[in-house]
């Protein structure tokens, strides 16, 4: 990253309804990133996050995950590779989760982010639990329908701080995690 932060860094939160066009270019994005990190996947790249629950308000930014066997040797090795696809590695020290490394891919105005990159290490925690929260959100259209009236709560509450909303999240996927284990 320059030194100058990009405008899409400080982006604010907008949630918007459904989209199913975003299910399509997941799809799209996902297998394009299984082909770039195909030498360093363990368990391949997911679509997560509220784009990928049909029918979910969400912000129109795509999440995927992908597990690999070491997220820092992805970033030395294919972040050249990623960054002519269009994907901005954001380091450690900004990211603030120590758990992956992360990229964002913004749109060609370079104004609003488009998807996100998350690199998990294989077996962390974190990839188990992105998964059953998907999964526990496509499974209950209540706990779907909570979860996206408090994403408009906090998005309105926290306006131009992602970071804040993203953190007020927490508490919901927590409970929704333990009300939905196993």
């Amino acid at each position: 990253m320059s030194e100058v932060t990009p405008p899409w860094a400080y982006e604010t939160p907008e949630i918007r309804p459904h989209d199913p066009r975003l299910l399509l270019a997941a799809e799209t994005e996902r297998a394009r990133l299984a082909e770039l990190l195909a030498p360093w996947l363990a368990d391949g790249v997911e679509h997560v996050g509220s784009t990928a629950v049909p029918g979910l308000a969400a912000k129109p930014v795509i999440d995927l995950m992908a597990s690999v066997r070491d997220p820092s040797a992805v970033v030395a090795q294919a972040g050249d590779g990623l960054a002519a696809d269009g994907w901005c590695y954001v380091p450690p020290e900004l990211d603030q989760r120590p758990w992956r490394r992360f990229f964002v891919k913004p749109d060609e105005s370079g104004q609003h982010r488009v998807a996100h990159l998350h690199l998990i290490q294989a077996g962390h925690p974190r990839w188990a639990e992105q998964l059953a929260f998907r999964d526990a959100l496509r499974r209950d259209g209540q706990l779907a329908r909570e979860y996206a009236d408090l994403k408009r709560l906090l998005a309105a509450r926290h306006v131009g701080d992602r970071e804040a909303y993203s953190a007020a999240k927490a508490a919901f996927v927590a409970n929704a995690l333990a009300g939905h284990a196993g």
